[in-house]
């Protein structure tokens, strides 16, 4: 402990502040049976006053039970700290804690999940991991594994997503009946998702009859991406564009309103995720909202069946996702 730093209370602080065993503050700590109503008030008074903040992790590995749930999450992504609010009130309401080990430009996917391997967790939660299939289904092989954001196609291994292919649909319904028909893409370039977002993308410039307008320009998950994505189109701006995720839409907008092209007079944006950031004000971004309630709930949900030893077949659930009509999209330009 560093020169400074005040000591946590222990057990044994309580017990001695109100003169009674460390078994007993035990016993009134987990609320169990064993201690009469004065002791026991007389505990919880000792305990509030010295701030003691039970260790319910240590208390479950040392009685051999781990109620703890990994999640590997990327520190880069706010989507993915949307869901780590989510993920949080699923595993209260099923009586799990979280434990959380971050993908950093510094720290890979294999140490984050390494990390989490020493904490003894019950099942492992990946959100959008970017790491092969054989070396997902191998740790499949070790705990229950549930993947976000991604399909595995693997029987080992359980997948909680959202329909991407459907929701670069909606993106590009919505746009072509705002009357646009030069509408763009920037994909997530060899992020995960990014293939069924450009696919759906696709899919609907033809249903459209609008191939020959398709524009697909490589991006990324950063806002740097969004803009250097943004510098391209320029060159020939389209009127409308649909993006991989609402981090790159903010770079994109940026660049493009420095332009001096107005969002959404001269063009539209559409984003993909509805991120905490994209409902702010000053970027009231139209975008493709994923189910974060639903999406955190199930994954919990399943990972906790399969703790359970649950014979569940379905390895695979696929949920839609939503149109959030906002500020960044309006009528295409008249010639």
């Amino acid at each position: 402990m560093r020169a400074g730093e005040q000591r946590r209370p222990t057990l044994a602080d309580v017990a001695a502040e109100a003169g009674v065993s460390v078994a007993l503050v035990s016993i009134v700590m987990r609320d169990a049976p064993g201690a009469s109503a004065a002791t026991r008030q007389r505990v919880l008074e000792v305990a509030r006053r010295l701030d003691y903040q039970p260790d319910s992790r240590a208390r479950l590995l040392r009685s051999g039970e781990s109620r703890l749930l990994g999640v590997v999450f990327g520190v880069q992504h706010p989507f993915q700290h949307d869901l780590l609010t989510g993920l949080y009130d699923a595993a209260d309401k099923q009586g799990y804690e979280l434990t959380l080990s971050a993908v950093t430009p510094r720290r890979d996917e294999r140490t984050a999940i390494g990390g989490l391997l020493q904490d003894r967790c019950a099942a492992m939660i990946l959100l959008g991991p970017q790491i092969p299939v054989a070396e997902l289904a191998a740790l499949a092989g070790r705990m229950p594994v549930v993947v976000m954001m991604r399909g595995v196609r693997h029987k080992a291994v359980d997948v909680v997503r959202t329909d991407d292919v459907r929701g670069l649909n909606l993106a590009v319904d919505h746009l072509v009946t705002l009357g646009h028909t030069r509408i763009a893409h920037v994909d997530g370039g060899r992020m995960i998702a990014s293939a069924e977002r450009r696919q759906g993308y696709h899919e609907a410039m033809r249903r459209h009859g609008l191939e020959a307008y398709a524009r697909v320009v490589v991006g990324g998950f950063g806002e740097e991406d969004g803009a250097r994505a943004a510098r391209e189109l320029l060159a020939d701006p389209p009127t409308a564009v649909t993006m991989f995720n609402d981090l790159s839409a903010a770079g994109l907008l940026d660049v493009v309103q420095r332009h001096g092209l107005a969002i959404p007079g001269d063009l539209s944006v559409v984003g993909y995720d509805d991120s905490s950031f994209s409902r702010l004000a000053h970027i009231d971004l139209t975008t493709v909202a994923q189910d974060i309630d639903t999406l955190t709930t199930l994954a919990v949900a399943r990972a906790v069946e399969r703790i359970a030893g649950g014979g569940v077949t379905n390895r695979e659930i696929v949920i839609p996702p939503r149109l959030i009509i906002r500020g960044t999209t309006g009528s295409a330009p008249t010639p």
